[in-house]
This record gives structure tokens, C-alpha cells and sequence, in this order.
């Protein structure tokens, strides 16, 4: 008798387990590029450290679920370089995992900059360091294995996708292979997806015209063919200056969001619009196992790169601009208050929230 009872409140834990509510926390970085100038300031006496870089922002982005970020560089070894071909010391990738990213997208143009071995050193250094990537791939069969990447968070099965209109004319040659943007292909690879009974898919498009702060008709277009393909929230990447937050509705529920462009999350760029970027931040949640996913909110907060001079060493600091508001630390000088608040006004008109 003590047995059947020992079974029965067993076996109603478990039933309130799989009724239980599960939500994830997701937040989404821009542009992580690293300048020549940005490597000279992380250089230390023994190598690099990016410590500096993310302090601020390193609670926030390691309290949510998943943090994701497009890395546009490669880790193609000395000797390092900047525009246009970008090689970074492999302490930048250590520095955004330190600082809480889980998954890193590398469909970009610059994913190529140092040919295959540097492409092919780059996966290495990222498999060394147990993350989580997707969008470009050693060959077929790894990409067959790995693709869709698909992440199991809190009891919610998500695919992540990841494309690139291009790799600035530098040829990927097999059997190395890079996602480019095709709607043939990236239709297969959405049929392919929905055999893995994802609860929700994700794509990160790496398109659009740089530093034009409205998507281009191109963009529109391929939005609308992955919402029709099943993906429900989409995030762009590419014009280093974000671009508009646009959701639908059904029935007062969110069903479908894409963020055109998140702007630079860390760059060397400082020309109006482009010294800073925004975060995307979306909390998913399923009722129970049985039911849909639904996208519970799909907000945005503001960071601002912070380049200064000091004790003769240029930094670099990411500025959470909320936080700062409330804070004011770090104390910054009326020049860079007067930037950062001009960054932050104009970002807030350009991504509006549009139903």
C-alpha cells in the first residue's frame, strides 16, 4: 500500500512538472566588431583582456536564458587586422562568453576575410570553447549534423537559422560552407526544421543597406517569405545603425516580430548613428507541453560605446543606456553625455514599436 502511494505522489509531481509553465528569456546583440584600433586598446603586457568592454552589461546578459550575439570578425591568428579583411585575437570570442553569450551567428560578410584558414580556425577556436555557433560550417556533413542549431531551454525546443546576403566577393571554397541567402534553400532548410518539432524557429539574417535606418524592400520581402515559412521571430544584422522594431498581432497576441537591424554592439565606428547599437529582449513561454509557444513581450534597451583616452591608453566601455540614466556611472564628460544621448533619441524614433 505504502508502495502505491509512493508511485501515485510520484506520478502527480510529474503531472504538475509537464503543467507547469515554461518560459525563456532570449536577448539578441548586434555587430561584434573588432577594429584595429579597438585590439591596440585590449592589448595587455601578457596578451589581450575585453574585460572593460563588457563590464556593464555583463549581469544583464548573463541573467537571461540564452544571449546571442553576430560575431563579424574571424579569429584567424597574427598577425591581426581590421577593415576590410578582419582577423581578432581569440580573446574577444573568451570576452563575449565571459560576458554571458551563448550562441554566436557567423553568417556575415565578413566571415570569410582571411579565406578557409582562417574561416577553419575560427570553428576551432569556437569549438574549443564549448560555443554554441551557427550559419557557417567545415563541410556538409557538419552542417548536417549542426543545422538547424537547435537549443532545449526551460522545456522549449527553439531552432536557430542564420544567413548572409554574401562574403564580400571572397569565394568559400568546398567543402567549407557559408548559409547565403537563397529562398530555395532556406525553404528546404525550413521543411527540414519542422521535422525537429521545434516549438518556435529563429532566424538571423545578416542583410539590408549599411547605415540606411529603414529596410529596404529586399528585407520586407524576405520577411514576409519566413513568416510564411513558419518562422515567427526574425532578427537582422549588417547595416551597422539599427532599423525599425515591427510586430503583428493576432487576436492581441504577438505573432510573428522582426527587429530589421540591431545596429553595432561593439565597434570602432563613432559617425552619428553607428557608435551603438540595441539590444533585442524577448521572453517565449508555453502554457504546458501541450500548448503553443507564445512570444510574451519583444522589448528593446539601448547601448552606447563609450571610446575614450585614459592614462594615455584608449578603452573602449559598453554604456547600458537605461541603466546610466538612473545611475550615472560611469561619470562621463557633457561631450560624450551630450553623444550618447543624441545616439539614444535618434535609435528610440528609429525602432518605434509598430503593430
Amino acid at each position: 500500500m505504502q508502495r502505491i502511494i509512493i508511485i501515485f505522489l510520484l506520478l502527480s509531481v510529474f503531472s504538475l512538472s509537464q503543467a507547469q509553465e515554461k518560459r525563456v528569456n532570449l536577448l539578441f546583440a548586434g555587430d561584434a566588431m573588432q577594429h584595429l584600433p579597438q585590439v591596440r586598446a585590449a592589448q595587455t603586457e601578457t596578451g589581450y583582456n575585453y574585460d572593460s568592454c563588457f563590464n556593464l552589461l555583463k549581469e544583464k546578459i548573463s541573467s537571461v536564458d540564452i544571449a546571442c550575439v553576430n560575431f563579424e570578425t574571424t579569429l584567424g591568428g597574427k598577425p591581426y587586422s581590421g577593415y576590410p579583411q578582419f582577423t581578432s585575437p581569440d580573446e574577444f570570442a573568451f570576452g563575449l562568453k565571459d560576458a554571458g553569450f551563448d550562441v554566436f551567428f557567423l553568417a556575415n560578410n565578413h566571415v570569410m576575410d582571411k579565406g578557409r584558414k582562417g574561416f577553419e580556425r575560427t570553428l576551432n577556436v569556437l569549438d574549443s570553447i564549448g560555443i554554441k555557433y551557427t550559419g557557417a560550417f567545415k563541410s556538409k556533413n557538419t552542417r548536417g549534423l549542426n543545422y538547424p542549431l537547435m537549443v532545449i531551454k526551460n522545456g522549449i525546443r527553439i531552432a536557430f537559422l542564420n544567413y548572409t546576403y554574401g562574403t564580400n566577393g571572397i569565394p568559400v571554397t568546398a567543402p567549407n560552407i557559408v548559409n547565403i541567402i537563397d529562398t530555395l534553400q532556406i525553404k528546404s532548410d525550413l521543411q527540414l526544421t519542422q521535422l525537429y518539432n521545434p516549438d518556435i524557429i529563429i532566424a538571423n539574417m545578416h542583410w539590408g543597406d549599411e547605415y540606411r535606418t529603414y529596410p529596404n524592400t529586399e528585407q520586407k520581402k524576405l520577411a514576409d517569405f519566413l513568416f510564411k515559412n513558419g518562422v515567427r521571430i526574425i532578427i537582422g544584422n549588417h547595416p551597422h545603425v539599427v532599423q525599425p522594431l515591427v510586430f503583428n498581432k493576432v487576436n492581441d497576441e504577438i505573432e510573428t516580430v522582426v527587429y530589421y537591424s540591431l545596429g553595432n554592439f561593439i565597434s570602432n565606428q563613432q559617425k552619428v548613428n553607428t557608435d551603438g547599437g540595441a539590444l533585442a529582449e524577448i521572453v517565449i513561454s508555453k502554457a504546458d507541453d501541450n500548448s503553443p509557444v507564445k512570444i510574451e513581450s519583444c522589448d528593446y534597451s539601448l547601448v552606447w560605446v563609450r571610446k575614450y583616452t585614459e592614462k594615455e591608453k584608449l578603452n573602449y566601455t559598453l554604456i547600458p543606456v537605461e541603466e546610466h540614466k538612473k545611475t550615472a556611472i560611469p561619470v562621463l564628460t557633457s561631450s560624450e553625455l551630450q553623444k550618447m544621448n543624441i545616439f539614444a533619441t535618434n535609435a528610440d524614433k528609429i525602432i518605434g514599436k509598430k503593430n
